[in-house]
């Protein structure tokens, strides 16, 4: 599936080809803390498929507690996160933050890692109160 996207300012664009059944949310402390919410919300995609189309972004190195070390891609502007690699040799792999992602309404999560860490009120939010709108 072809995708495109862009930072909150619209300063940084891409567009990638994904594969929706991929499509993941990770509940990891990490991701909570980087994303600054429950979960990130995420899709893997191959560094042939992926293509910046303008803007620079920001890289924040995240170690993970293994001592991997992964690239955090961000607008410098907005601060929407973008997308992780990874680093090293070899082709590098993307994990695009779907938020950013125009079709987004379209890419819901197949799988759930970290799934041990997830917060308890996640679980089911029917009960939660909604509003519409702002």
């Amino acid at each position: 599936m072809k995708i495109n996207g862009q930072c909150h300012c619209g300063n940084i664009t891409y567009r990638a080809e994904v594969d929706p059944r991929r499509v993941y949310i990770c509940h990891c402390n990490d991701c909570q803390a980087i994303t600054g919410s429950a979960f990130r919300w995420a899709v893997p995609v191959a560094e042939a498929d992926f293509e910046l189309l303008s803007g620079e972004p920001r890289t924040y190195v995240k170690v993970a507690d293994s001592g991997a070390e992964s690239h955090q891609l961000f607008c410098p502007d907005c601060a929407s996160p973008l997308y992780s690699t990874s680093i090293g040799k070899g082709p590098r792999r993307f994990n695009l933050r779907l938020g950013t992602a125009q079709q987004r309404a379209e890419l819901a999560p197949a799988t759930q890692c970290w799934h041990r860490s997830t917060q308890h009120w996640v679980k089911d939010l029917r009960q939660v109160e909604t509003v519409e709108t702002q």
